[in-house]
């Protein structure tokens, strides 16, 4: 890394910059980076999904929260890249550069990895302190004569029995939402969005069915920039069917430097960058993506194909914790990274299973803590001893997409453990129970999660809950259950979002507790005060009662976890044979029958 950082530093000395800010970001403001734009990660050696490198002639750091802190402490050991805690004593880096960059100092970062609302805030902050803003720079290109090329795995249509509703329809329900806003064109670069609108997939992104691509949609045109070669002929002949014309990946430039001056371009100033808006020729509308909203909101087709899903995963499940156990009685070793690869055997069974939804988290006891935490070869943990394994893994299938938090015991559990769980489920039914108007902004459920973890003194840093995407990614807007989230119209609950419901106790160094499902919204009730929404609970899996302090649980909440695991029973029984079955038997007991803690 000392290595990497010198050769960063010449370029930026023979570019005539002071600074540099690298972000976890490409063009497409994916959460999930191809290796070509994981700059950050290679100059630092941090690994984590979030944070951003600044690089000066004497200093170098990282910026990341609380879900990385202990991960990135270990990784930058040795580096020469210092941790900066988010928040913090430093702030952020921009406010650390403008405090200890010198005057007229020049800054570089590269523009087209940058959201318009990013980088206008970036430019505010930077020049207000009197610093120079050069956003056509990218340094790394020079210093990283390894970068890897960009990904070529070939785009493939989502098979027309799952997608559900045909491409002319979306398209047509996008070009509506752009008539009302009063634009010609609609600029769309987030790759979930442009993967649901023209019902395709690919693999140019790890953990998320979506490909490198822009679109350029008019009234009467659909255009979608994509590398050549990525499209097989007989799919480029479809989607030429439904008017979408196929353009190379980089004529996205010429294709917005062409729109008239006169005529209006829709865009998301979260989701398109500011370096592509650059080019652009004609006036911009600002508005959250059309598709943002309509791809939220799953059809009764589409839940019905996530229910199979959540069947095939909750069978996978029961013959993976089925494995766990056993290995576990008869003293087999068991790591974090054993766990990991037993889970993607497990979902590698079940059919239209495509890969993991994102990067599992196996974490034994102190591990658990941390939120992110991942095992990797160098640093993991056996599993033994006593204590509690916290397991945060998901699937993706052609019919839907998975993420599901369990938490079981190892050994012993002390008491203290089992309070923290049960607040913990506590949080989760509360949520799971919920009724709540339609349009809630979905921060307002926050405090229903939280409200039996504060009971107890604690809190977690996290939110609730996000969206989930339809064999899209795991981690979906608008809508996201957390207080810190800025309500809108946007944000609003509807009936079809499936959404998450985490709520968690961390105790750093000893313990960490999440559990986990997936709900959809779905219709409650109408009364004279307005329709009503509630949380239909998707995930099938036991919630391991061994963890549980009964005298904690109420009659309602007993009541409501034994209709869980009756449920859970009845519907992933038929998928199920020998030890698993038994597994599962045993697992759903009533409370009454299981064997749980005390108080």
């Amino acid at each position: 890394m000392t290595e990497r950082l010198a050769r960063l530093r010449a370029a930026l000395k023979d570019a005539g910059l002071h600074a540099c800010i690298v972000p976890s970001s490409d063009p497409h403001l994916s959460e999930y980076l191809p290796e070509y734009w994981q700059g950050r990660e290679w100059f630092s050696g941090f690994t984590g999904s979030a944070g951003t490198l600044v690089v000066t002639p004497d200093a170098a750091g990282v910026w990341t929260d609380s879900r990385y802190w202990e991960q990135a402490e270990r990784q930058l050991a040795g580096t020469g890249v210092d941790l900066f805690r988010q928040p913090g004593e430093h702030g952020d880096p921009l406010a650390w550069l403008a405090g200890h960059a010198p005057a007229g100092a020049r800054v570089g970062v590269d523009a087209q990895v940058l959201s318009l609302s990013a980088a206008r805030r970036l430019r505010d902050t930077l020049e207000d302190a009197g610093l120079v803003v050069v956003d056509d720079a990218d340094p790394l290109a020079r210093a990283w004569p390894e970068r890897p090329g960009l990904p070529a795995a070939p785009v493939y249509e989502h098979d027309a029995a799952y997608a559900c509703q045909p491409r002319s329809e979306k398209l047509a329900a996008v070009r509506e939402a752009m008539r009302k806003a009063g634009a010609g064109w609609h600029l769309v670069s987030s790759l979930d969005d442009i993967a649901w609108l023209f019902n395709l997939r690919g693999a140019d992104v790890d953990y998320n069915p979506v490909f490198l691509a822009h679109a350029l949609l008019g009234q009467d045109a659909a255009r979608l920039y994509v590398a050549p070669g990525k499209v097989p002929p007989a799919l480029a002949a479809a989607l030429a069917q439904d008017g979408v014309t196929l353009e190379p990946y980089e004529a996205i430039v010429d294709a917005l430097a062409s729109l008239p001056g006169d005529d209006t371009l829709l865009v998301d100033p979260a989701r398109v960058t500011a370096g592509l808006l650059a080019a652009a020729g004609a006036a911009i509308v600002e508005q959250l993506n059309p598709s943002q909203l309509l791809k939220s909101v799953k059809s009764e087709a589409q839940a019905a194909h996530v229910r199979r899903a959540m069947e095939e995963d909750g069978a996978a499940l029961c013959e993976f914790f089925s494995w766990f156990e056993a290995a576990q009685r008869a003293g087999l070793p068991v790591t974090e990274i054993t766990i990991d690869e037993q889970l993607i055997v497990a979902r590698a069974r079940r059919p239209a299973y495509v890969c993991p939804s994102f990067p599992t988290i196996a974490a034994y006891n102190a591990n658990g803590a941390m939120p992110h935490y991942r095992a990797e070869p160098a640093h993991h943990a056996a599993v033994e001893g006593n204590g509690l394994l916290l397991i945060d893994s998901g699937g993706q299938y052609l019919n839907g997409t998975t993420d599901i938090t369990r938490v079981v015991p190892v050994g012993t559990v002390s008491a203290e453990q089992k309070r923290d769980y049960t607040r913990v489920l506590k949080g989760m039914i509360a949520l799971s129970r919920a009724r709540f108007p339609r349009g809630l902004p979905a921060s307002a459920l926050d405090a229903l999660a939280r409200a039996p973890i504060w009971e107890g003194g604690a809190e977690y840093g996290h939110g609730t809950g996000h969206g989930v995407g339809y064999f899209l990614n795991v981690h979906e807007g608008p809508q996201g259950i957390s207080f810190r989230a800025q309500p809108g119209p946007h944000t609003g609950m509807q009936p079809g979002m499936i959404t998450s419901n985490e709520p968690g106790l961390y105790r750093p160094g000893r313990w960490g507790i999440r559990i986990e499902n997936l709900v959809l919204a779905v219709p409650a009730e109408t009364t004279e005060f307005g329709e009503f929404l509630r949380f239909e609970t998707l995930t099938l899996c036991p919630i391991d009662t061994r963890c549980i302090a009964a005298g904690l649980l109420r009659p309602d909440e007993i009541a409501w976890l034994d209709a869980y695991h009756a449920e859970v029973r009845d519907r992933l029984s038929p998928y199920l044979s020998g030890e698993a079955l038994a597994w599962l038997r045993e697992r759903t007991l009533p409370l009454d029958d299981a064997p749980v803690g005390e108080a």
